[in-house]
C-alpha cells in the first residue's frame, strides 16, 4: 500500500470539516493536513479534534492554502507516494477516495481527477455558469494541449514526485486548471473517475457570489492561455 498524505484547503468550514476527516478512509493514510486559510471561525480547532494536521496561512487563497499544505508534506522526512486533495466543505463523497487513487496504484496513472460531469451531481450542486465554465474550460485544454477531461473537480489525487515537477504556483481560483494544463504540457498519464457530488454545507466563497464566479471564470481562463 502506498503512502498517502490528504490535503483540505478549508475556509470557514466549522460545520463541515469533520465531517470530511471521518469519512476519508484510514488505510494508507499517513497524513491528514487541513490548511486553514485565515478562518474566522473554529475550523482549525475541529480539523485538530479529528486527529488533522493543522496548517494555518494568514492571507486568504484557494491556491495559497494548497500550497501551505505541499510545503508541510516537504518539510517531513519521509514523503508520500500520492496526494489527495479533497474540499473542506464536505460536497464531495471522501469514502470514494480508494476508486480515486485505484489507477494511480494499478494502472501507474500520475494524475486522476474526480470527475463530477461523469459522476451523480445533486440537483442544484453546481450552479449554471459552474457547469458552463467546466465545460468551456476542459474544452479548451482539449482544444490547445490535446488532453481530454471533462472537470475541474477539486477532488483529486497525484503522485507526490509528480506533483512536484508541477511546480504549482497559482495562490487562488486557478489552482486545480493549472495542475491539469501542466500536466498536459508535461505529457502525464491521466485519468478520470466518476465522483458523487452534493450541496456543500454553508455558502461557498466563490460560486457563491457574482463577483467570485466572475474573478474564478476569468482567472481559470487566464490560465489556460497564460501557460501555453
Amino acid at each position: 500500500m502506498p503512502v498517502i498524505d490528504i490535503i483540505i484547503p478549508a475556509y470557514n468550514e466549522e460545520q463541515s470539516v469533520g465531517k470530511v476527516i471521518h469519512d476519508l478512509p484510514k488505510y494508507g493514510v499517513r497524513h491528514i493536513i487541513v490548511c486553514d486559510n485565515n478562518s474566522t471561525d473554529r475550523t482549525a480547532a475541529v480539523a485538530a479534534e479529528f486527529g488533522a494536521v493543522v496548517v494555518k496561512t494568514t492571507i486568504k487563497g484557494y491556491g495559497r492554502a494548497c500550497l501551505s499544505g505541499i510545503d508541510y508534506i516537504k518539510s517531513c522526512e519521509t514523503k508520500p507516494d500520492i496526494v489527495v486533495f479533497i474540499d473542506g466543505d464536505y460536497s464531495d463523497y471522501p469514502e470514494q477516495m480508494p476508486d480515486l487513487i485505484s489507477p494511480i496504484i494499478h494502472d501507474d496513472v500520475d494524475l486522476v481527477i474526480g470527475s463530477r460531469a461523469l459522476g451523480d451531481m445533486q440537483k442544484g450542486s453546481m450552479t449554471v455558469p459552474q457547469i458552463f465554465g467546466n465545460w468551456l474550460a476542459t474544452n479548451l485544454i482539449r482544444l490547445i494541449y490535446g488532453y481530454e477531461f471533462t472537470d475541474l473537480g477539486p477532488f483529486r489525487a497525484i503522485k507526490w514526485e509528480k506533483l512536484l515537477i508541477c511546480n504549482m504556483e497559482d495562490k487562488d481560483f486557478g489552482w486545480t486548471v493549472e495542475m491539469q494544463v501542466k500536466a498536459a504540457k508535461l505529457g502525464f498519464k491521466t485519468g478520470e473517475f466518476p465522483v458523487n457530488y452534493r450541496k456543500r454545507i454553508g455558502k461557498s466563497k466563490v460560486s457563491g457570489t457574482v463577483k467570485g464566479t466572475i474573478l474564478a471564470g476569468h482567472k481559470i481562463l487566464w490560465t489556460i492561455f497564460k501557460l501555453m
